[in-house]
């Protein structure tokens, strides 16, 4: 089972778009995935049919119900949930009397049964705190969407340095699967200018993918449907398509 968490600390970078989507079309492949959202926002969740509950992802850190119990099926055929719970947003506050917080979903995660499930697939919240840093401890790669703009890359700086720190205390074992440019207008030079920037400093670690601008991926959500189904012929299909080859290759490299 490959464990992939889909983090970047900046709001609007498309995780959800890339979580979903990349789940779809490995599902196509015929891939047992399985979708854990740990954003209390819950954009996942809701995208695949499942909406937020009181017995999701928050019971995965404050109680200890056999982890089976909290996946439900979503609307795509072998993609499977744990939703969102709206009270992750005081996750703190819950654990705040714990030690060792930051392994509690290692040790959850350890718990799944390997025979069903292919790709294990994690939301987290655009931020840095105690929900981002179990799902990088408890996951061996790291997949991080990058819009195109300037503003984005400070805050990879600073997510990919959080990184190498747990590398060192927590998890020796998680690498950088790639970095996803999202949102791109390559019409405009300054999408193509932070996508330069991006291969120069990060050289084979970008896909060479681009999940480029499409309103048919914008609107996709509110009907609960992934780009495969709401607008099968578009563009972003084939975005999509070519960027879960390069997981699958690349997660052959990393074996």
């Amino acid at each position: 089972m490959r464990k992939i968490v889909v983090a970047n600390q900046k709001g609007g970078c498309a995780k959800s778009t890339t979580v979903v989507n990349l789940a779809a079309c490995l599902a196509e492949l015929g891939y047992k995935c399985l979708v854990v959202d740990l954003d209390p926002q819950g954009n996942c969740s809701h995208w695949l049919g499942v909406e937020n509950s009181s017995n999701g992802a928050l019971q995965l850190f404050i109680n200890k119900p056999v982890i089976s119990q909290l996946i439900v099926n979503s609307s795509i055929d072998l993609v499977s949930c744990i939703p969102a719970s709206q009270d992750l947003s005081r996750i703190e506050i819950y654990l705040s009397s714990q030690d060792q917080t930051e392994t509690i979903l290692k040790k959850r995660f350890d718990q799944l049964d390997f025979q069903n499930i292919d790709f294990l697939i994690v939301d987290t919240p655009p931020t840095l705190g105690i929900i981002t840093i179990n799902a990088l401890v408890a996951c061996t790669e790291l997949l991080v969407p990058v819009t195109t703009h300037v503003l984005t890359l400070s805050g990879v700086s600073q997510l990919i340095d959080k990184v190498e720190t747990l590398q060192q205390t927590h998890n020796p074992h998680l690498k950088v699967l790639g970095f996803l440019p999202s949102r791109v207008n390559l019409r405009t030079k300054h999408s193509q200018e932070i996508i330069g920037i991006l291969r120069d400093r990060f050289e084979n670690n970008v896909f060479n993918t681009n999940i480029k601008e499409n309103i048919r991926l914008a609107e996709a959500p509110s009907f609960q449907e992934s780009i495969l189904h709401y607008d099968p012929k578009g563009s972003s299909v084939e975005d999509f398509r070519s960027f879960t080859l390069e997981v699958l290759e690349k997660g052959l490299t990393h074996a």
